[in-house]
């Protein structure tokens, strides 16, 4: 450092004498000058790929204004100018000139001067493509290529005939030749799985194959992702459709549509299998089923009822086929003189709803068939009716030993459903004449045989999926029942009451949703058809 008042020797250090620069100073410097050159020349370089290249883009970009990010959609803007058509519908739109479509962003591939890019609407997917043209500039090529996975795009293009099918794409007779591209919506850079790799078709004996599962606790966690695949949107669709078969099949038969409390004082069902919850400054619990409410209908001369509802069960049940939280299908009817008026009823509901799914949903049930093995259900016209007795015997027969007053385990339920199967040819069929001692406590006796009861269960694939009896409509022989099956008479008391008025001898029964769509489709686990499935470990998301 050079203090106040000193003089500094300017050529200190720098190898010059009074004579000018020594020759190896002199070599030192041109060294030193052609390195600072050529950093200088590094440094615009740079300059010009940050700012220069940008400037230039913004000079030389042709398609300025017709791609990029659109921001955040706050219904500023109306876009009316924008007719947008849905994928399924391109092919009536071929050669009419440009079509707005909003979709995901399924796969992008940048490939020299090309973008491919397949977007996804639902299960639909159509290839499109970008080429640097006279209104198509590199720098539109480039972000299309860049796009994340799953985001959320809006394009402008033409719907253009190809040469060959395109064999990835649900169309695969055209591609769009995009003119406009805006970003929705965009997604994480980083996904918690892939949408290829849930879809994979579920062969496990497919040793040459792709070994890539996903497994279902990441499916479940992630679960709006793994809904986007085309199998969960087919599942979720066709679930819609035994919602909607199920009520217009019995709408058309006169029943009326109810809806019944989920907050209820006492047990529906009794037993210890029911959520209890905090009500006020006492207790309530989660309704096991509608049924009370559907009785009490039908003594309120509503004569044919039905409700579609949340179902709650408090069984520690970590089974396939279990939840704690499910759609409940219930039905309700009165009758003039025997029960089977109503379990032909419902048989032939069933039997309409799988004629539905059928002709009306067969594009699910390819879609399903996909990625999972579905065999086609078999079904009779009028179904198949069995007493408990035969069921016994045939599994008897088969070398089964079980009681005659004892429930079917899940085991010897499948397997009777196979001897069914293989005896009869159907996938669904009804058991009639249940034991007594192993129904609720509103079940109507055998009026032959008091071990037996009023009662039936429906199966498909060998697994229950309909529960029912006839009610006993009698105040006293009610209260009686309730209090064999040590149920607080005070908690039922408006139930009881409510056939003090003249009841119509009535029967019913439950359907669990999930189960059907699952066994009906031949899958092997209901979390598959429970959108955000509860079981008693899960409770999110």
């Amino acid at each position: 450092m050079v203090k106040e008042n000193e003089t500094a020797n300017p050529n200190a250090n720098t190898g010059e004498g009074a004579e000018g620069p020594s020759k190896k100073a002199a070599k030192k410097q041109a060294k030193e000058a052609l390195k600072a050159a050529k950093k200088a020349e590094h440094k615009a370089a740079a300059g010009k790929g940050e700012n220069g290249d940008n400037a230039g883009d913004s000079a030389e970009d042709c398609s300025a204004g017709r791609y990029g990010m659109c921001g955040i959609i706050n219904s500023k803007e109306k876009h009316d100018e924008r007719k947008f058509v849905a994928v399924t519908e391109l092919s009536s739109h071929m050669g009419k000139g440009p079509v707005w479509v909003r979709g995901r962003v399924h796969t992008c591939r940048a490939k020299g001067k090309q973008c491919f890019l397949v977007l996804r609407q639902q299960s639909s997917t159509v290839q499109c493509i970008l080429a640097v043209g006279d209104n198509v500039s590199k720098q539109m090529v480039k972000f299309a290529g860049n796009l994340n996975k799953e985001s959320i795009i809006d394009i402008e293009a033409e719907a253009v005939s190809v040469p060959s099918k395109i064999e990835s794409c649900t169309e695969q007779n055209l591609e769009l030749s995009i003119k406009q591209l805006f970003v929705v919506s965009q997604a994480k850079a980083q996904l918690p799985l892939q949408i290829e790799d849930a879809s994979r078709p579920d062969n496990p004996d497919d040793t040459e194959g792709l070994n890539i599962r996903v497994n279902q606790d990441t499916r479940l966690d992630n679960r709006v992702l793994d809904l986007r695949t085309p199998a969960n949107q087919a599942i979720f669709r066709l679930e819609a459709g035994v919602c909607r078969l199920f009520r217009d099949i019995l709408t058309d038969k006169g029943f009326t549509e109810i809806h019944t409390p989920k907050i209820i004082s006492a047990a529906s069902e009794g037993g210890a299998n029911v959520f209890t919850v905090s009500y006020f400054k006492d207790s309530a619990y989660l309704a096991q089923s509608p049924q009370l409410y559907k009785q009490m209908a039908i003594a309120a001369d509503f004569d044919k009822v039905f409700t579609v509802g949340a179902v709650f069960r408090a069984e520690d049940s970590n089974t396939h086929r279990h939840l704690t939280e499910f759609v409940g299908l219930d039905l309700e009817m009165s009758f003039k003189y025997h029960y089977h008026e109503v379990l032909h009823t419902i048989g032939n509901t069933f039997t309409d709803i799988f004629k539905g799914l059928r002709d009306r949903y067969s594009r699910e049930i390819e879609a399903v068939g996909q990625q999972y093995k579905v065999e086609p259900f078999k079904f009779l016209e009028p179904p198949l009716i069995l007493q408990f007795s035969e069921g016994v015997a045939m599994l008897r027969e088969a070398g089964v030993e079980t009681g005659d007053e004892e429930d079917l385990s899940t085991p010897n339920e499948k397997l009777l459903g196979r001897l069914v199967k293989a005896k009869y040819d159907t996938d669904f069929y009804i058991l009639d004449k249940f034991p007594l001692a192993i129904r609720p406590f509103y079940t109507m006796p055998d009026p032959n045989n008091p071990i037996y009861s009023n009662s039936y269960d429906m199966f498909m694939r060998g697994e229950e999926i309909l529960s029912g009896a006839q009610r006993i409509h009698d105040p006293e022989f009610l209260t009686e029942r309730a209090k064999h099956h040590g149920i607080d008479i005070t908690k039922i008391a408006a139930y009881i009451e409510s056939f003090r008025f003249g009841c119509p001898p009535h029967a019913g029964g439950g359907i669990g949703m999930e189960r059907v769509v699952m066994l009906y489709l031949g899958l092997d686990n209901i979390r598959k058809t429970s959108m955000f499935p509860r079981d008693p470990k899960r409770l999110t998301p």
